[in-house]
């Protein structure tokens, strides 16, 4: 027999800055987010809690500061293990860790996007963790979606570099996302480094 869920057990445990969780969220409605990511649609809150509750999921508060505000449904007791599993090994063997920042808009063109990446890669390449800006103007506050389809998409494309170490979260006009490299993938530019350095002296 599995266990319920103590829903209000786990809320108080989340630390200040982390995103309001399930009965925790006092908002008559929400933008809400799907487990794979779609897009649902404009939800009262009630109603997208009987939605995450019958998934067996958290409904998560990604975009307080949204008019309405953002929610996703996940696991977010899942996502914080993962993540911090994931950060613990891209923490070791870095001692002083520099933090580069990429600004993005909400409406990126894919030569941009692109453009963007690469340095965000070679920044990884170089051990530093990347903060992800998505800054938003005028009318564009009124769908942070946007910024956080990108977001979720870089972080889709930057998987086996990367680890999300902060999850998506507006502050202000901007939503910021901070991902630290992989151990693994810093050593292998490193490794791919020193042979071109090799071959050029030969």
């Amino acid at each position: 027999m599995v266990a319920p869920k103590h829903r209000k057990k786990e809320v108080g445990t989340i630390a200040a800055q982390e995103p309001r969780l399930n009965e925790a969220i006092r908002v008559k409605e929400c933008r809400l987010i799907a487990y794979d990511g779609s897009q649902l649609g404009i939800y009262p809150i009630e109603q997208a809690q009987r939605i995450a509750d019958n998934e067996g999921y958290d409904l998560v508060e990604i975009a307080p500061q949204a008019k309405p505000p953002v929610c996703r449904i996940m696991d977010y007791g899942k996502f914080k293990y993962d993540q911090a599993i994931k950060a613990k090994q891209a923490r070791k063997k870095q001692t002083k860790v520099e933090i580069k920042e990429m600004k993005f808009r909400p409406k990126i063109d894919v030569g941009d996007y692109t453009t963007k990446k690469k340095h965000v890669l070679r920044f990884l390449a170089g051990g530093a963790k990347v903060k992800i800006t998505i800054m938003f103007r005028g009318r564009e506050m009124a769908h942070p979606e946007q910024g956080l389809s990108i977001l979720e998409r870089l972080a889709d494309d930057l998987k086996d570099v990367a680890v999300i170490e902060n999850a998506p979260k507006m502050e202000g006009r901007n939503m910021h996302m901070l991902i630290a490299p992989l151990p693994a993938a810093v050593k292998k530019a490193a490794d791919k480094d020193a042979k071109n350095n090799g071959e050029s002296n030969e």
